[in-house]
């Protein structure tokens, strides 16, 4: 039912093994910087596809709304001082993708508890699927049914679905993944389904 409705999706998913031998593990090891970081991954992508459906489709003015599933331990007003820093550009490296910030503001992120949304329950059914389509189970088996069957909703650049909808840390290619893993990651890359959303 749900890949038939007008959603798009876009989840990133972390090998947070790979983060054992990373270069700047220390920094991720501190509280909640591996979560703003990989966040921020997930609102490039979305803002980037926000302006472009505006585009496409009305004058190209857009704004995003952000909605957190309340999650205990996760400091919310951290995360709108991280984006704050990212949008006043006081990063020492210059991103390869940057949040387009015409179409987010840091004050436009709002914390609600998960059974009052049902859209924060739609973003689980996706986030769901798409673990157990990548994360063994405890026999070493992956279940990819259920994504395979969301996987038209996840938005696309260009008609690639992989680091976009879908974006794995590090990349396809640079993660230990396992032959299932990677039949999986292989056929999200060269799915062109021409159903779900429109191109960003």
């Amino acid at each position: 039912m749900l890949a038939q409705k007008p959603i798009g999706a876009c989840v990133v998913a972390s090998n947070k093994i790979t983060l054992l031998t990373h270069p700047k593990r220390e920094i991720f090891k501190q509280k909640q910087h591996l979560y703003n970081y990989l966040t921020r991954f997930l609102l490039e992508r979305l803002t980037h596809a926000c302006k472009r459906k505006s585009e496409i489709e009305d004058d190209g003015s857009a704004s995003l709304k952000v909605v957190f599933s309340r999650r205990r331990g996760t400091d919310y007003h951290a995360m709108r001082e991280y984006l704050e820093f990212l949008r006043d550009g006081r990063e020492v490296m210059t991103p390869v993708r940057t949040i387009n910030w015409d179409v987010l503001s840091p004050s436009d992120i709002a914390v609600e508890n998960h059974s009052k949304r049902a859209g924060l329950q739609i973003a689980d059914v996706f986030t769901s699927a798409l673990w157990h389509a990548i994360e063994p189970n405890r026999y070493g088996f992956c279940e990819s049914r259920y994504a395979r069957s969301l996987a038209v909703r996840l938005i696309k650049t260009n008609g690639q679905r992989l680091n976009y909808g879908l974006t794995l840390v590090p990349p396809f290619g640079k993660s230990p993944l396992n032959d299932e893993q990677k039949e999986f990651i292989e056929w999200i890359r060269l799915l062109k389904e021409k159903r779900g959303p429109p191109d960003s």
